[in-house]
């Protein structure tokens, strides 16, 4: 056991993880905020706490090579501070949000699945026009098929394709390598 905690007090993953488990929490409050604000809190407006996960990358990246690095940070550091990051706020957020839908206020995830089954309906002519009257089908029965069970690795999928560009531009911006061995 001794072993496992030194390993996660390494700085490349002591970090990210603390960073993570803050930015899970702060996209479950900003979930919050639009349902007390009466907002569909799992609608496509949610998107945008994605800013929160970017500002928190850039504050992590900037602290690692500040203080850990001294100045200097390496390409893979950033891109594993980046993903760690990312993947533990997509998993904090995902599992708090699963759980107020399933102790707290299941109404929210009902709206939610009501407002997919809309939004398929109002594509349904592009739908079908486009990938045939069966795609639409298998999308309805996928919609009248959801649990919350889902927004677990939905959460993570959505989050880990946002994350690509944004980790790589991060990494590259802050990367500063000793080059000094090359003269």
């Amino acid at each position: 056991m001794k072993r496992i905690l030194e390993y996660f007090s390494h700085p490349l993953l002591k970090f990210p993880l603390l960073a993570g488990l803050l930015t899970g929490v702060l996209c479950f409050l900003y979930f919050l905020g639009l349902y007390f604000l009466g907002i569909p809190a799992l609608g496509n407006i949610r998107v945008l706490d994605y800013g929160i996960h970017i500002i928190v990358m850039i504050g992590t990246v900037w602290y690692y090579r500040k203080y850990v690095g001294h100045g200097r940070l390496h390409l893979w550091e950033g891109l594993t501070i980046g993903y760690v990051l990312n993947t533990i706020a997509a998993l904090v957020t995902g599992w708090l949000i699963y759980f107020f839908v399933t102790q707290i206020d299941p109404g929210v995830f009902t709206e939610y699945v009501t407002n997919s089954k809309k939004l398929l309906l109002d594509g349904k002519k592009q739908i079908t026009d486009q990938f045939g009257p069966e795609t639409f089908a298998e999308q309805w029965n996928k919609v009248l098929a959801m649990q919350p069970s889902i927004l677990l690795p939905d959460e993570l999928t959505k989050k880990t394709a946002l994350a690509v560009l944004p980790v790589l531009i991060i990494s590259l911006i802050f990367r500063k390598q000793d080059y000094s061995v090359l003269q």
